[in-house]
C-alpha cells in the first residue's frame, strides 16, 4: 500500500480521499491553544498539582520538531516535555491516545484516550509507556526528503 502524507500544519479543515492503493497519514505538530479569556483557578490548579501547563495564547511555545503521524500539543511541563494528542486534534472527549514528548523528542503514550487522562491524571507521570510509532524530523522540509506529501495547492487549497 502506497503511503501519502498530509501537513496538518497549514490545514485544518477535513478531506476524504478514497483509494484501494493509498493510505493518507495526516503529519506535523500542531498546537492547541485557548484563549486567554479561558483561563482560570482550574488550569492554574493543573499547573500547580500536576505540572500540566495547558497553553494559551499569550505564550504559545516554538516547537523545535515536526512528527508523523500528526500529535497536536495542548499543554507543557515543566521539564520541556509536551503533552498532545495522536492523529487528531485536541480534544480531551475523543478516542484519540494521549502521548507526552519529552525534550529528549522521546514520545510515551499516557493514556489511551482523554477520558483515562482525566481519570488518571494526578498520577499521570507513573503511566508513561514508551511509543515508538511516532517519527520525529527537524521539519517538513526534512520529512518530505522522505516521504511523500499531498500538494494541496494543486486541488485549489492553499
Amino acid at each position: 500500500m502506497r503511503n501519502i502524507y498530509l501537513d496538518r500544519t497549514k490545514f485544518n479543515g477535513a478531506i476524504c480521499v478514497d483509494s484501494k492503493d493509498t493510505e493518507i497519514i495526516s503529519a506535523g505538530t500542531t498546537i492547541y491553544s485557548m484563549s486567554v479569556n479561558d483561563r482560570n483557578e482550574e488550569y492554574q490548579r493543573y499547573a500547580n498539582d500536576y505540572d500540566i501547563q495547558f497553553i494559551f495564547d499569550d505564550c504559545i511555545p516554538q516547537l523545535v520538531f515536526y512528527t508523523v503521524p500528526h500529535v497536536d500539543i495542548m499543554a507543557k511541563d515543566s521539564k520541556g516535555g509536551f503533552i498532545g494528542t495522536i492523529g487528531q486534534s485536541c480534544n480531551l472527549q475523543s478516542d484519540a491516545p494521549i502521548c507526552y514528548i519529552n525534550k529528549d523528542l522521546e514520545c510515551f503514550i499516557i493514556s489511551e484516550n482523554g477520558a483515562g487522562f482525566l481519570s488518571n491524571i494526578e498520577s499521570w507521570q507513573n503511566n508513561l509507556k514508551p511509543y515508538d510509532k511516532i517519527t520525529f524530523y527537524r521539519s517538513k522540509a526534512e520529512a518530505e526528503m522522505e516521504l511523500e506529501f499531498i500538494d494541496l495547492s494543486e486541488i485549489g487549497i492553499n
